[in-house]
This record gives structure tokens, sequence and C-alpha cells, in this order.
């Protein structure tokens, strides 16, 4: 069965791409108009997000946001059969800025919100950047589409590490140099051990895991935005916050963190994942108060 929607999704990826996103804009009014995927989510989000919107300014930024989110699977599909050169001409950044890190000795941790395109992200770091570039993955029930996924991710060399095993096996995955990159604005399994920060001004749980982590191991830690220049083309801005994180107080990395990723949402509101329920769990002073980081 894997080899069957292997070539199906192979085919299909040698479509040029303007028929590629044809096909998107056809899947996106099917998932917009008709079977309304997580638009309740979406709307509360962006009411959380943006209460000086008007319900029309809300709605476009939704609508651009759903064809953002189909975009981003049809484009993983192309990756099947792009070239190395061609997706040079699609993917820019400053990569400049984190290589000249690499003769310093010093590991990364590459930090960004649910922005797109992620896969691109994934293609452009392993392909550019001197460190090998280790991501963390959630594998998906569907053991075909699975190994599909993890096969359009390791092109090009990236070190894939379940979330299952990140936290006990990471070592054994990756020896020497890396650049971790975490989605690291994940809504935490339990509020009562994370950090909680103002987030679009509300009080919102932060997963402590890449701070900690980042301090463990006395990572760089960057920032990463990444979004489409135009449709086709990708860019990734990276931004050093710091190369000695043991010198921050408990919360401060990730409060800079959440901090960015706001801006970064303000600053092309469609291109965060608005389907992802950031805000599920409520502030309780009597068991959170102590955890908030001012």
């Amino acid at each position: 069965m894997y080899y069957i929607v292997y070539g199906l999704f192979y085919l299909l990826s040698l479509l040029p791409w303007r028929v590629m996103y044809v096909l998107s804009d056809a899947i996106y009014a099917l998932v917009y108009y008709i079977f309304g995927y997580r638009k309740d989510v979406v709307m509360q989000n962006l009411n959380i997000a943006f209460p000086e919107k008007t319900e029309k300014e809300k709605i476009r930024i939704a609508k651009d946001f759903y064809h953002n989110l189909i975009d981003n699977f049809i484009e993983m599909i192309k990756l099947i059969s792009i070239t190395k050169k061609e997706f040079e001409k699609r993917f820019s950044s400053n990569v400049e800025i984190i290589n000249d890190l690499y003769d310093t000795g010093i590991n990364i941790e590459f930090l960004a919100g649910h922005f797109f395109n992620w896969e691109m992200v994934n293609y452009g770091a392993a392909l550019t950047c001197k460190y090998p570039f280790v991501g963390v993955y959630m594998p998906l029930d569907n053991k075909v589409f699975d190994k599909i996924i993890y096969d359009i991710r390791v092109k090009y060399k990236s070190i894939l590490i379940p979330t299952s095993e990140f936290k006990t096996k990471f070592h054994t995955y990756v020896r020497g140099r890396y650049a971790l990159g975490l989605a690291a604005d994940q809504r935490p399994s339990n509020p009562n051990k994370s950090y909680w920060i103002k987030f679009f001004d509300r009080l919102t749980p932060f997963i402590p895991g890449p701070e900690k982590g980042a301090k463990k191991n006395n990572t760089a830690i960057v920032f990463a935005h990444f979004y489409k220049t135009k449709r086709g083309y990708f860019r990734t801005d990276c931004e050093i916050i710091t190369t000695t994180p043991n010198e921050f107080k408990d919360g401060e990395l990730t409060k800079i963190f959440a901090n960015k990723v706001e801006q970064a949402v303000k600053k092309i509101p469609a291109n965060y994942l608005w389907t992802h329920k950031r805000w599920k769990f409520q502030f309780d002073p009597e068991k959170h108060q102590h955890l908030v980081i001012e």
C-alpha cells in the first residue's frame, strides 16, 4: 500500500506549481465552505487575539489562514520530486548568522511558532545549515502516511526524533554537533508545571522544556520566523536570542520567545496555526500564580 500511495503522490508532485495551487484552492473551498473544519476554534482564537479588529477583518484572516493551511500540505507533496536547484530558487534565509556560530563549538536550539510552511523550513535548514538539523515529530497512527511524511522530511538528511523518545533518547539519535528545531508554542500537557506568560494580553501556559533543555546543554537559542514572500516562495528570518542561556532567570527566555511569536503573528496574522487550541487552559490564581513570569 505504501508504494501505491507514494507513487500517486509522486505523480501528483510532478504537476506544475500553478496547477497544484489550483488544486489547493479547490480543497480550500471544500474545507472552509462545506466542511467548516474547526472554524469555531479559529474564530474563537481570532476573537481572543484581535478583539480590536472588525468581524470582516477576522473573517479575512481566517480565509487567508485556510488557504495557507491547505497550501502547506500541497507544498509538502511537491517536495517529493522537487530538485535541489528548484528548491533553492524558492527558499531564502539569513542562515549565515547560524553558520557563523558553527566554528565556536556551540550547538543551536531553534525556537519557532506554528508558522507556515514548516515543511519547507525543515528542507531549508537541512540544506543550508552547517549543523545537522534535528526535528521532533509526532508519528501518525496511519503507518502508510506516517512513512511517506517521514521519508519526505529526511530527504536532505534531517534527523527526526519521535516525541515519545525525545526526552529519554535524544543523545542516542544525536551525537556531537546539532541544530535542534522546536515548535515551542504547543499547548502544554500539564498547565500546573508550565510558565504562565501574557500572550495576546491573556495569561497563557508555555512549556518550560525548550528553555530548560537549552540551559542544560548550553546551546544558543535562535528564534526562527518563517513565512511566504509570495505563493510558492519562502523566507526564514533567524534572530539569535542568546548564546549564554544560563545567564537568564527561569522563565525569562520563554517569555522572550512568547513575545516574539506574538509580534510575528501580529505582523502576518494568517501565517499562524489558528486551528490549534492555544487558550484551552484557564488561569487559576490559586494553582498558577507562582508560575507567572512577569
